[in-house]
C-alpha cells in the first residue's frame, strides 16, 4: 500500500508531525508516549484520562500541545464543590436589568484540562457526558454545540483516596485512551530543572482548520484490513475471558482501536492500520476497561500485565 501523502502536497505529513513533537519538546522533557497519544486522540476525536501524581507536568504539557496547535486551551481545577455551571454555564438573571443573560461556561474551548476529574461531585462529572459524547451542552432548553476541534484531558490522582468521587464506569469507557504520567528519570529531571532557567516558545505547526481537515482525512484515507479488524477483536474479546477479570472491554474498545489506529497511521504518514500500531495501542485502550477481581489486584495485578499475556496468546497478522 502507499505512503499518505499528507493534507499539504509540499510537506510531508510525518515531517510535520515529527517537527509538532519537536516543537513540543522545547519545552516539555520526555512523556513521549503520552505527547503521542494525546495528539492521536485530537486528530480521531477522543479524550484522554491522564493518570499520575502531582508536579509531574500535565498542566505544562497540556499547555504546551495547545500552543504548538494554535488551539484555544483552558484548565478547570477539580473541587468537591464545583458544580454544573462552572462547567458548561448556564442561563443567569440579571437583576439590576431583569433580564436573562447566557453565559457560556469554560468548557467551551479546544482543548480542556479537567484537573483531578475525581475531586468534582458525581452530578457534575455526568455534565460532561454529554460534551464528551456528542461536543454539545445543554442548558436552558437549548443545545450549544463546541469548538472543533475539541478534546478533554482529565486528571486523577492514583494515591489519594480521600475526598474523591471515583468515576463511573459508563464516564471511563468514554475515554479513548487512559495515559500514566511516571516519574521522571535522573537525566530527564535535571534537564526539567535546567529548562526552568530559560523560556522556550513553541512554534506553531497546525491550526484548528488544519486539525479538522486531518481528521477528514484519516477517515477517508486509512484502510484497516479485515485481517487487522479480526485481530482487534479478538484481543477485547479475550479481556472478558479472563479468570482475573471481573469485567473486560466491551464493543466501544473496538472502535476505540479503530479510530486510534488509523489516525496513528496517518500521523506516520501511512494510508493502512497494521498489527504493531494494535499492539502499541493496546494499553492505553484497555487498561481502564479493565476491572479485575480484588483478589488479584491485592496480589499486585494490573491490568496491564492481563493487556501483556492477551498481546502474548493471541498471533498477530502478518502485514
Amino acid at each position: 500500500m502507499a505512503e499518505n501523502k499528507g493534507m499539504r502536497g509540499d510537506r510531508d505529513i510525518k515531517q510535520l508531525f515529527a517537527q509538532l513533537h519537536d516543537e513540543v519538546h522545547k519545552v516539555v522533557v520526555g512523556n513521549d508516549e503520552v505527547i503521542d497519544e494525546i495528539l492521536i486522540a485530537l486528530f480521531c476525536g477522543g479524550h484522554v484520562l491522564l493518570e499520575s501524581v502531582p508536579g509531574t507536568g500535565k498542566t505544562l504539557m497540556s499547555k504546551t500541545i495547545s500552543q504548538t496547535l494554535n488551539c484555544e486551551y483552558t484548565r478547570i481545577q477539580g473541587t468537591p464543590d464545583l458544580g454544573v455551571k462552572g462547567i458548561i454555564g448556564g442561563v443567569f438573571y440579571d437583576e439590576t436589568t431583569g433580564q436573562s443573560t447566557v453565559k457560556k461556561g469554560p468548557i467551551f474551548t479546544n482543548i480542556l484540562l479537567m484537573d483531578e476529574i475525581n475531586r468534582i461531585p458525581p452530578k457534575t462529572q455526568a455534565a460532561l457526558l454529554q460534551a464528551m459524547e456528542e461536543q454539545a451542552v445543554s442548558f436552558g432548553g437549548k443545545n450549544y454545540a463546541l469548538p472543533k476541534p475539541f478534546i478533554i484531558l482529565a486528571t486523577q490522582n492514583p494515591i489519594e483516596l480521600e475526598g474523591v468521587f471515583p468515576l463511573p464506569e459508563a464516564q471511563i469507557d468514554r475515554f479513548l485512551f487512559k495515559s500514566i504520567i511516571g516519574y521522571p528519570s535522573l537525566e530527564q529531571e535535571m534537564m526539567i530543572s535546567k529548562s526552568k532557567l530559560s523560556v522556550q516558545i513553541p512554534e506553531v505547526i497546525f491550526n484548528p482548520a488544519e486539525i479538522l481537515i486531518i481528521q477528514k482525512e484519516i477517515t477517508k484515507t486509512v484502510q484497516m484490513p479485515d485481517t487487522i479488524l479480526e485481530y482487534v477483536v479478538k484481543i477485547v474479546q479475550a479481556t472478558r475471558d479472563r479468570r482475573e477479570t471481573s469485567t473486560g472491554a466491551g464493543p466501544r474498545a473496538s472502535i476505540a482501536f479503530m479510530m486510534a489506529s488509523k489516525a496513528l497511521a496517518f500521523l506516520e504518514g501511512r494510508d493502512h492500520v497494521t498489527a504493531m500500531d494494535i499492539t502499541r495501542l493496546a494499553y492505553p485502550i484497555l487498561r481502564h476497561r479493565i476491572l479485575l477481581y480484588p483478589e488479584y489486584s491485592s496480589m499486585k495485578v494490573t491490568p496491564d500485565d492481563i493487556i501483556k499475556k492477551i498481546l502474548k496468546t493471541i498471533e498477530a497478522p502478518m502485514g
